[in-house]
């Protein structure tokens, strides 16, 4: 299981610098292996809409509904509040590790604020 958050699907959407490193680890499992949070969702909608426009970001979040896509609940809430409190998260930081702790999936990220956390590459 793997979890990529928003910084690596915006690289491989939007053809970035570190494209190439995303694709292959996304090409190289299935889409139900990938674990993805509803805040993730949320900030590639929202920061490709005022780049490419609604139809184009409505697109490109195609690709992270055919993942195994998880809402927050009351225990990922909890546990992204304490990863928060531990590793010095912001709230979406925290919420997306938190989902990717919960599967054990291993989170993918450019994110320097995830960089040192257990359980992620950083790319």
């Amino acid at each position: 299981m793997i979890s990529i958050d928003s910084f690596g699907w915006l690289e491989r959407l939007l053809d970035g610098p570190r494209a190439s490193r995303y694709n292959r680890v996304i090409d190289a499992v299935d889409p139900t292996e990938i674990v993805t949070s509803v805040v993730t969702v949320y900030e590639v909608y929202r920061k490709f809409k005022p780049i490419r426009g609604e139809a184009a970001a409505l697109e490109a979040i195609a690709p992270l509904r055919a993942t195994r896509l998880v809402a927050v609940d009351d225990q990922i809430a909890l546990e992204a509040a304490d990863y928060s409190l531990s590793l010095g998260l912001h709230f979406s930081d925290a919420l997306i590790y938190a989902t990717a702790r919960r599967f054990g999936a291993v989170l993918h990220t450019s994110d320097p604020d995830l960089r040192n956390g257990p359980g992620v590459v950083f790319h």
